[in-house]
């Protein structure tokens, strides 16, 4: 479960910001998690508890942004929506693409006491 890994990563630079201006404790946290990230949200909301407990993030308010996932043809660069990163562009077909958004994985915003 890298869920793990990234609650940690997540609490590690959060501790980081609020000794950095000599906080307390955030208040609110606010990330982006974009739907082709990777990141299985309900493992993600089931570690998440567990991993801030005793940290500064134990009383903070969660916000997550989930980006849908939208990609720009490379052969008729028609712009669309996808759910999987190997989806093929509905104009033309073709496999080759830039992501635009949707694999975001990242600390918007931390408020701190």
């Amino acid at each position: 479960m890298h869920e793990l890994s990234i609650v940690t990563s997540i609490v590690k630079i959060a501790k980081q910001e609020v000794d950095k201006i000599g906080g307390n404790k955030a208040l609110e946290i606010y990330l982006q998690i974009g739907k082709l990230s990777g990141i299985e949200m309900s493992s993600f909301h089931f570690i998440w508890p567990q991993c801030i407990n005793g940290t500064v993030l134990r009383d903070a308010k969660l916000f997550i942004e989930e980006p849908e996932g939208r990609a720009k043809c490379a052969e008729c660069e028609t712009k669309f929506q996808i759910e999987k990163s190997f989806d093929s562009c509905p104009n033309c077909n073709s496999p080759f693409k830039e992501i635009i958004t949707g694999k975001e994985l990242k600390i918007k915003k931390i408020i701190i006491k």
